[in-house]
């Protein structure tokens, strides 16, 4: 349970942290994570757009998790999971091959700076 929750952890914070780098801050808007995998995955314009529908439906679907889970983290954890593994897999059928590999390395490498201990401080 502890490894999937890491691995949802790794993926949020993974996209944040690729903004991060490129100047952004804060949670990133569906349309600012699909630009995001657009520079770094080189997408075209059909891919961003279908990425961007994903990621607005994530949103909402997220926003009521949130909601409904009235902040008790171990019921939104659990509905998340399936929801960032759903995206996963949604955005992953979009890319070809090399991006998909390209996808895969960048939430291994956030995965394993999360299981090192944040990946961050002074």
């Amino acid at each position: 349970m502890m490894k999937k929750f890491l691995l949802v952890c790794c993926i949020l914070l993974g996209i944040s942290a690729v903004s991060r780098a490129q100047g952004g801050g804060g949670r990133m808007s569906p349309e600012d994570r699909a630009k995001n995998l657009q520079t770094q995955l080189k997408l075209n314009d059909d891919q961003t757009a279908k990425i961007t529908a994903i990621y607005k439906a994530q949103a909402v679907k997220r926003d009521s998790i949130r909601t409904a889970a009235n902040g008790d983290r171990d019921a939104m954890r659990s509905a998340m999971m399936p929801l960032m593994k759903e995206t996963n897999d949604k955005v992953k059928a979009i890319l070809t091959p090399e991006q998909q590999t390209a996808y895969q390395k960048m939430m291994d490498e956030m995965r394993a700076r999360m299981q090192g201990g944040g990946g961050g401080g002074n």
